[in-house]
């Protein structure tokens, strides 16, 4: 779970940056469309909607934004027609990368995901070559810290909500909570009646097993692919199954910083 969930603090550091507001907000909204799209527009019928209503809540999206995209996406309104698709690959170090898109058109996407693998060091793979490598599932991120509960409290009180692992990291004073799809929203209901904070949720693709990357240069190459792949219009999320050493990772973050 490491790769997944390293990479996940990273960007959930850099969702909170003004400057990506808007991009986010993009994201964000095109997630809504789909949403209501597949599974129609009241959110107590349709889970996927109701978690996309939940993070575009708060991220602070406004309800206007967040109403008129659900109207699109039901055909209330007129607006971009956008499809689902999933690209697989591979970056520096043999990393498996599994990516979430929406588009308007499949042909453009393709062509630039597969020029930003490239430039980064990494491949464009065929349908199915990474996919059986991740597992869908909830992942709740719980940051420890004044005022919250005991870490032993909380692992408990989210194993009896129904959770399938917990797992306390020590090096970020965080907990990760992994549930079955279904039962996300239930465990996080439970969760938060007990005062949990809770910093992130939701469904997610985790790595069965991990590649280890310690070389600096590989790292540090595997990230700007991940970081440029991220940073696209049409990726909604991007999956990795590296496994970099914390220390390496505070030293790359510290250097890009600088």
């Amino acid at each position: 779970m490491s790769g997944h969930s390293k990479w996940a603090n990273i960007k959930h550091r850099k969702a909170k940056v003004d400057a990506q507001r808007g991009k986010l907000f993009t994201k964000l909204g095109r997630e809504l469309i789909v949403a209501a799209r597949l599974g129609g527009g009241d959110p107590e019928a349709n889970p996927r909607l109701k978690l996309a209503i939940q993070r575009a809540r708060e991220a602070n999206m406004p309800m206007e934004s967040i109403q008129r995209a659900i109207q699109r996406g039901t055909g209330e309104i007129a607006g971009e027609s956008y499809e689902e698709v999933v690209y697989e690959g591979y970056g520096p170090g043999g990393v498996a990368i599994l990516l979430n898109l929406t588009t308007d058109n499949r042909n453009r996407t393709a062509s630039e995901i597969r020029h930003l693998f490239s430039k980064h060091g990494g491949s464009l793979g065929e349908s199915g070559c990474v996919a059986w490598m991740f597992d869908s599932r909830g992942l709740i991120t719980v940051e420890l810290g004044q005022g919250a509960p005991e870490a032993d409290e909380i692992m408990l009180w989210a194993i009896e909500a129904g959770a399938e692992d917990v797992n306390h990291n020590e090096e970020d004073n965080t907990i990760e909570i992994v549930t079955e799809p279904g039962n996300l929203e239930a465990v996080k209901q439970a969760l938060a009646e007990k005062g949990v904070p809770i910093a992130t949720a939701e469904v997610t693709m985790l790595p069965k097993s991990t590649v280890n990357v310690s070389d600096p240069e590989v790292a540090r190459r595997l990230l700007r692919l991940l970081d440029v792949l991220e940073d696209h219009d049409d990726v909604q999320a991007v999956y990795a199954n590296f496994d970099i050493p914390q220390s390496l990772l505070r030293e790359l973050e510290e250097g890009a910083a600088s």
